[in-house]
């Protein structure tokens, strides 16, 4: 075992030998995703606070997704046609507007759609930067460490979020401020501080062809682009686990709260701060396949999927917080190993076959729609008073019967390619 500990890392994977940059856009993009997922946690008790019904919680996720559904025609050529860093300050810009819309006065759901319209032309050229300054050889473990940094932002963020909405916070800036006033401004000085990072960053000195400007010709190159992925034996592999991954992520984060409030009995603050434990797990998992998984082999964790529906089945008979822990730091884990290979092979085929930019913009499109369909129906069963635990029961169920199908595919596949020619 302590062999094992000590080895030393591979000189591909180590952080140091990343090229010159990439740590700068690890800051840059975590400081922007703290900010955007405490600003969820503060939302949601804006949302509690004016007394609107329990659904209109899962609603702020799907206003912030939409933009990169509606958007991901556009955003991939955007991301193309200027330096990538420049275009994720301005976006931070975006956000900030967002978090003064809420200041202003304005409903929680439609504030948070323009923070998510920033996030939309963010993420392409978050991702196309990557592929960008990184090699194909070193892209597990770049991912690896971009989504320890988002998963950290994540669970920060949570934390951050919880905290800012708790009573003691409230009492710290009483008489000085409404807290979730308070809460707020802090979380401009956060998107700030993204903004400076991120125009530190240099260009990377790639170019693309110009494409067109014709909203129409546009559309019909990103379903062009989206069907050649999806046909592609590994891209659309990839493509089909990572889209289904983050469209069962989105509604976890929501149905961690609400298990932790029913089932646990725990605060919005306390439920907040269990749901990081999931993303502690995330870390960890990601943080092995960034050492332990190479792109060679990054099919071979399709099995986990599997055992992550089976997980979420398992969450529903505990009912203890010594369990909840151990229970959701497993889900996160199992997750992260799982999410890291697949998201490398997909940024590996995208950019093969498309351009930095535009492949991102489709796997945004296609992971956020899962997202959207997955939060309308957690928001729908939620209204209709659908008991919580046989909802996750039915949820993990379904996770897990696609991941066997989708693994069936894969070993379908490669049997067809071993066989001889005559026979195909």
């Amino acid at each position: 075992m302590r062999g094992w500990l000590n080895r030393p890392m591979p000189a591909a994977r180590c952080p140091s030998q990343l090229p010159p940059g990439f740590h700068l856009l690890i800051a840059a993009q975590f400081a922007s995703a703290l900010a955007d997922n405490a600003l969820l946690i503060v939302t949601i008790a804006l949302l509690q606070a004016q007394g609107q019904p329990g659904w209109w919680a899962p609603l702020l996720k799907f206003s912030f997704t939409i933009s990169y559904v509606l958007l991901a025609p556009f955003v991939g050529p955007l991301a193309d046609a200027m330096p990538k860093a420049r275009l994720m300050a301005w976006m931070n810009g975006l956000k900030t507007l967002g978090v003064l819309a809420l200041f202003a006065g304005l409903h929680p759901v439609a504030a948070f759609a323009l923070v998510g319209l920033g996030a939309a032309a963010y993420a392409p050229a978050k991702y196309g930067l990557i592929t960008e300054l990184v090699p194909a050889r070193q892209l597990v473990a770049a991912n690896g460490w971009i989504e320890v940094s988002v998963v950290s932002a994540a669970l920060l963020g949570t934390v951050l979020g919880g905290a800012l909405v708790s009573a003691w916070f409230g009492a710290l800036v009483s008489g000085l401020a409404q807290p979730l006033h308070a809460a707020l401004a802090l979380l401009l000085l956060t998107y700030g501080l993204a903004a400076l990072l991120q125009l530190g960053l240099g260009d990377s000195g790639a170019r693309y062809p110009a494409c067109s400007r014709r909203p129409r010709l546009l559309l019909r190159e990103f379903m062009a682009a989206n069907r050649k992925l999806w046909r592609d034996a590994e891209g659309g592999l990839s493509l089909a686990v990572t889209t289904l991954f983050w469209g069962v992520g989105a509604t976890l984060q929501f149905a961690v709260l609400r298990w932790a409030q029913q089932v646990l009995n725990l605060r919005l603050d306390q439920g907040a701060y269990l749901q990081a434990v999931v993303a502690v797990g995330v870390v960890a998992g990601a943080a092995l396949a960034g050492r332990l998984v190479p792109m060679s082999r990054a099919a071979r964790v399709l099995p986990l999927g599997v055992l992550l529906g089976l997980l979420l089945v398992a969450m529903t008979w505990v009912d203890r917080l010594a369990l909840a822990w151990p229970m959701l730091m497993g889900v996160g884990a199992v997750g992260g190993l799982l999410v890291v290979p697949m998201n490398a092979l997909l940024q590996q085929r995208g950019y093969q076959l498309l351009t930095a930019g535009r492949s991102i913009a489709v796997q945004g499109y296609n992971e956020n729609l899962s997202i959207l369909v997955m939060l309308a129906a957690y928001a729908g069963a939620l209204a209709l008073d659908t008991p919580l635990l046989p909802l996750m029961t039915v949820f993990g169920s379904l996770i897990a019967l696609a991941m066997l199908a989708l693994l069936r595919r894969r070993r379908h596949s490669g049997r067809q390619d071993l066989a001889p020619q005559g026979q195909r």
